[in-house]
């Protein structure tokens, strides 16, 4: 099966999460850096001491500080409304007018419009501004990153945006604060007004491809890291998920930063426990400099 016949979870609906469920992507940060293990925060110091292409790779946990709700945890989208579930299947979100029409009264009060980038966001950006940062691969949807100040072509978003919308026949893409005035003033499915067809969020949908030149690049950039770390993710929801192994295959050093276990922890030379908002600016504040 090829990457881009990999289908994962639209994740417009929680607005930061992109996986396939929230229990692959949810982190909970409850805990301090009390938790942090020093010595092992020395240690990812000291290889981001001597790195010049350094990849990081996003989940849904560096933006649940930014108020942005995961989709199955106890306060996730699902479970509050499990209903909503059915907007993030392709299939029935393309056959079903009802559907569509939920999911637009939800996007008009979606998180991200409000959301504003956290100390995690901001951590990779002073590691973009000691001219290390090679990417991000994001598996989020919410432009955090480049509200943070990123450069957006630094951004690998594999699973697309919320801030555009798409025409699903002749893919015309257009802002989604455009589309969205069209269901305040009153239409309730907006239809591209090119052909016709359906519209949807830029996202990308259960049942749905991923963007080929997209996840391609993200394996890509990851082949070509010297050090790889993976921030708010169980490492669960593939085909990013491989973006770990792969670098760790071409001689990559990898750093997992989570407040739960994930799938790759132990290929990981480092793992750090911790509230993300805390690990990456201590990270990146000796690490990301010299």
């Amino acid at each position: 099966m090829s990457s881009s016949d990999v289908a994962v979870g639209m994740g417009e609906w929680a607005l930061g999460c992109s996986g396939r469920f929230a229990r692959d992507e949810s982190v909970r940060h409850t805990r301090g850096m009390e938790a942090v293990d020093r010595g092992q925060l020395e240690l990812a110091q000291s290889m981001l001491s001597g790195a010049q292409r350094v990849v990081v790779l996003t989940g849904a946990g560096i933006s649940t500080d930014s108020g942005i709700p995961d989709f199955r945890g106890p306060n996730g989208v699902w479970t509050k409304n499990p209903g909503a579930e059915k907007a993030s299947n392709i299939s029935y979100y393309l056959s079903d007018p009802d559907v569509r029409r939920a999911a637009w009264q939800a996007r008009l009060d979606a998180a991200a419009w409000s959301a504003s980038p956290n100390r995690g966001h901001l951590a990779i950006l002073d590691l973009e501004r000691s001219s290390r940062l090679h990417a991000v691969v994001t598996q989020n949807i919410d432009g955090l990153h480049q509200q943070a100040g990123t450069d957006p072509d630094l951004v690998i978003e594999v699973h697309g945006t919320i801030w555009f919308s798409r025409c699903w026949e002749c893919g015309d893409r257009r802002q989604m604060s455009e589309t969205l005035q069209r269901v305040r003033d009153g239409d309730p499915d907006p239809a591209c007004e090119l052909c016709g067809g359906i519209v949807k969020s830029d996202t990308i949908s259960f049942g749905q491809s991923l963007i080929p030149e997209v996840i391609d690049r993200a394996m890509r950039v990851s082949e070509e890291a010297d050090v790889l770390i993976a921030v708010g993710s169980t490492l669960s929801v593939y085909p990013v998920a491989n973006c770990v192994p792969l670098a760790k295959s071409r001689g990559a050093r990898v750093v997992i930063v989570n407040a739960e276990p994930t799938e790759m922890d132990g290929i990981a030379d480092v793992v750090l426990r911790g509230s993300i908002g805390d690990v990456l600016p201590q990270l990146f504040a000796q690490g990301g400099n010299t």
